[in-house]
């Protein structure tokens, strides 16, 4: 795959996986307003895991640009 197609592909997947984390982040927050503290807690945990994730993607995709 060229080196544009790979960067394009690379970014849009950081995207998504930052859009998945921010999803968890709102359905944390809503458990909490609504004092659903166990189900708080696993959005949470998948927040983080989606937020690795991102993390990840985004270096490869910036790395990617990089070059």
């Amino acid at each position: 795959m060229p080196q544009t197609n790979e960067a394009s592909v690379l970014h849009k997947q950081a995207a998504s996986d930052h859009e998945a984390a921010a999803q968890h982040h709102h359905k944390a927050a809503s458990c909490h307003e609504q004092n659903k503290v166990s189900d708080a807690k696993a959005s949470s945990k998948s927040a983080m895991g989606c937020c690795n994730t991102a993390q990840k993607t985004t270096k490869t995709a910036c790395d990617c640009s990089a070059k």
